[in-house]
């Protein structure tokens, strides 16, 4: 399996230089710019002040996850970049390099030339992001995987952000079940490090927790963040849609989202805004690898629209054994990465598997 991952990986390098920018010397995009400690955030009265709406405070946010977790990841791999939180970062950088954090509105210059690291309240993008971001930091921090478990950390909202919640106790009364999911991803990540089962096991029982948190995190982001989408062109409003529709298959097959996996399935993403007029896969200053993931996103929405809501159903229920999810993950790969592997396969493929649980 691993020559065929190395092969692919090969073969996808001449594309990548027309697809969108995801990493900066290897790693998220001003990842060595964010701060890395607690300490080197600012602090009133030894309460840690966090400002979320500056991009590399965001980013703070993951560097500070990625280094505490990383005592609990060993199962993962060998490497420093194995960890699953690694294609969060990641996301966000995507986010910055693309324009999807600037104002939408137009009515500010946040996130502009003359304001670059600005995230805008109004960013839809950024919004989701939030639930990604802040709410499992604070659960980290509470859980103790951040810090020493005694210090507090406050997040700043502006004004025109009133809607965000704030801090542990603020966001566990405004989103109980999503603060309880990701406190229990981190207690489950260090019991099950500890525990004396392989290593194998542990990176199916992390991995099944960590896209648990993640699933709830979007759904909660999808109702909150639900009126932003008001502001994007028609084709950018399917396409984020498409985008939070595709976790779900994604979720499903456990995928280990580190740095490197994380790279090979967001290159092919869109590098810019989508404008009214778009329409992939002959979108002329868009990569082909860009128009076709943009079209397989479409497509796999609009067949389980058209199957009212079985196809997310079927693919669940073919993800029954780590042998399977592992299927899934390459089937993912050839439906993204391989203009030429045909949609129809794709589903053929799934029946069988569905067959074989």
């Amino acid at each position: 399996m691993q020559c065929i991952w190395t092969l692919s990986l090969l073969q996808l390098v001449a594309l990548w230089a027309k697809a969108a920018v995801v990493t900066e010397n290897g790693l998220p995009i001003l990842w060595d710019q964010a701060p890395s400690q607690l300490s080197e955030l600012p602090q009133v009265d030894n309460v840690v002040t966090i400002n979320p709406w500056n991009y590399l405070q965001r980013m703070s946010l993951y560097r500070i996850l990625v280094g505490s977790t990383d005592k609990y990841m060993a199962s993962m791999g060998t490497n420093e970049t194995d960890s699953p939180f690694w294609g969060l970062p990641l996301q966000l950088g995507w986010k910055l390099r693309s324009g999807r954090l600037v104002d939408p509105t137009g009515a500010t210059t946040c996130g502009e030339e003359g304001d670059p690291m600005c995230i805008s309240t109004n960013s839809w993008w950024a919004c989701v992001n939030y639930y990604l971001s802040v709410i499992p930091f604070l659960a980290a921090v509470h859980k103790g995987v951040i810090g020493d478990g005694l210090i507090q950390v406050q997040v700043q909202a502006p004004a025109e952000a009133a809607d965000y919640c704030t801090s542990y106790t603020d966001c566990s009364t405004k989103y109980p079940g999503l603060m309880t999911k990701w406190e229990e991803f981190f207690q489950t990540l260090k019991d099950v490090s500890a525990s004396e089962i392989s290593d194998f096991e542990k990176r199916d029982q992390i991995l099944g927790v960590y896209w648990a948190g993640q699933q709830l995190s979007l759904n909660s982001a999808s109702t909150s963040c639900k009126g932003k989408m008001s502001y994007y062109s028609s084709p950018e409003v399917s396409f984020a849609s498409n985008w939070m529709n595709s976790a779900d298959y994604v979720a499903a097959t456990y995928f280990q989202s580190n740095l490197n996996n994380s790279v090979l399935f967001m290159s092919p993403l869109p590098s810019r805004v989508l404008q009214e007029g778009d329409s992939a896969p002959n979108i002329a200053d868009l990569s082909t690898e860009e128009n076709h993931t943009l079209y397989i996103f479409g497509w796999m929405t609009r067949m389980n629209r058209i199957l009212m809501g079985s196809l997310v159903r079927m693919w669940r229920s073919a993800m029954c054994s780590d042998k399977a999810r592992e299927k899934g993950r390459e089937l993912l790969q050839d439906l993204v990465h391989d203009p030429k592997f045909a949609a129809s396969t794709f589903v053929s493929i799934l029946k069988e598997m569905i067959r074989s649980c």
